[in-house]
């Protein structure tokens, strides 16, 4: 770690001594930014833009005061570089660094705290020197589940993204085991990317990026060609795959805003076809994505008259009850359950909702109240086989798991019956013990002394 006395007190020497050792890593030139390398990292990889790394630091003045130290608190900070999250020269140099380096910084009051600096702790326009370890960086996760991993190659323009429903062009570059299998230009509709043979992964991906970025995204075979693979590829299945994709150009679909309701029920007839098409070819994820635009776009809607409110009400009930599909097809019970809430909100004796939450309820071995919707079910249409099956299939799981608990409560009240047996055989040996206190074979107390002449 750096010591007060590593820095000279004047602002001239420190200037000076950086521009002699270091190096500028502006991309202007300007000196904004000077870096020393104190030790130098392992050879490879560099941190791309909006990677998550970690870092230890330290802040000083050119007094040496120090002003903040993640060692002092003994915890490492995590952020995304590139993406403007923290003072620019953090962003300028951490890109510069390799794993485990240790380097200085110089940076100008325009690349740290600029002409206000910050109160109480450092002056305006002060030059600032920070001490940086790069411990650890990693890929950007776009999803929850850690499937797609983005490393942003170069930097693309502007602020806005395509969204579903947009035109873009795009030149991809798959590779699997670091051989290379796809290599083209081709444009396609985010949201329809397996009408092109454009992975799931690389289709999601397209609404975080900028025209002109090229990225390398991680696909795990979810977002990938799954369990099937791609023969034409020689890709077997489950198969980690990556693609390097450069977003040459987009036109954006219309925001739900910008179109009225006669728009949105045209394109929702549109899209509702397209979703059955994929449901139909067992490509539940990308049908998924299509009902999904429906519910954004009318599910706050009011209508005006009888029929346009029942379009609107059947084209949402249908959504759900397809997207509750989608979901038991893929085993995302709980998202199941929430779809068919939804309809049951509005239609509460929807024969297919309570059915399809009975299911997924069963799935989940939420026994009984699978049951109970079940039972719905039959009050609703009593001639439904597959619900009776099911209360049968639910009311022999309620059983099985009432003697699971049987057994498991004999077992635990065996194991304390022969505990206290354990310590009843043990007591007349415990009574023979002394008491806390007393002391182990000590002699009978003396006869009482006989006391003459009373």
């Amino acid at each position: 770690m750096t010591t007060d006395q590593d820095l000279p007190m004047d602002a001239q020497s420190v200037t000076a001594i950086f521009a002699a050792k270091g190096t500028d890593i502006t991309p202007n030139k300007d000196q904004g930014v000077i870096k020393v390398v104190k030790h130098p990292g392992l050879d490879g990889d560099r941190p791309m833009i909006g990677d998550r790394v970690t870092v230890h630091y330290t802040g000083r003045l050119l007094n040496g005061k120090k002003f903040d130290c993640s060692r002092d608190r003994q915890e490492p900070f995590c952020f995304n570089v590139g993406k403007g999250q923290i003072l620019k020269a953090w962003d300028i140099g951490v890109l510069s660094m390799q794993r485990g380096e240790l380097c200085m910084f110089l940076c100008k009051p325009e690349y740290a705290y600029g002409p206000a600096g910050n109160p109480d702790k450092i002056p305006p326009n002060s030059l600032v020197v920070f001490e940086m370890e790069l411990l650890k960086f990693e890929g950007e996760m776009l999803t929850d589940d850690g499937g797609i991993i983005r490393r942003i190659k170069v930097k693309g323009d502007g602020y806005t993204n395509p969204n579903d429903g947009s035109s873009v062009d795009v030149h991809l570059e798959g590779s699997c085991g670091g051989r290379l299998f796809d290599c083209r230009d081709v444009s396609f509709i985010v949201g329809e990317g397996e009408d092109k043979g454009v992975p799931l992964g690389v289709d999601r991906a397209m609404d975080k990026m900028q025209k002109g970025e090229c990225c390398v995204l991680y696909l795990k075979p979810k977002y990938g060609f799954g369990s099937e693979g791609k023969p034409e590829y020689k890709i077997g299945p489950d198969k980690d795959v990556v693609y390097e994709v450069t977003l040459k150009d987009f036109k954006k679909a219309k925001e739900s805003w910008e179109m009225d309701l006669n728009e949105k029920l045209e394109l929702a007839a549109e899209v509702k076809h397209k979703g059955n098409q994929y449901f139909k070819a067992g490509q539940y994820y990308q049908a998924v994505i299509q009902y999904q635009r429906i519910i954004s776009w009318l599910e706050i809607e009011c209508g005006t008259g009888v029929e346009q409110q029942k379009r609107i009400k059947d084209f949402v009930l249908t959504a759900h009850l397809n997207l509750a599909l989608c979901f038991l097809r893929i085993k995302e019970f709980s998202q199941a359950v929430e779809n068919c809430n939804k309809v049951i909100e509005l239609d509460e004796i929807n024969e297919k909702a309570l059915y399809r939450r009975g299911e997924a309820r069963l799935l989940r071995n939420e026994f009984s109240l699978a049951n109970a919707d079940f039972q719905q079910v039959l009050q609703i249409n009593p001639l439904n086989r597959a619900a009776r099956a099911q209360i049968s299939i639910c009311q022999s799981k309620i059983k099985e798991h009432h003697e699971q608990d049987k057994k498991t409560y004999a077992n635990m009240f065996q194991k304390f019956a022969e505990q206290d047996a354990k310590v009843s055989t043990l007591t007349p040996i415990l009574s023979m013990l002394p008491s806390p206190g007393a002391e182990a074979d000590s002699p009978p107390p003396p006869p009482p002394v006989e006391i003459k002449g009373w």
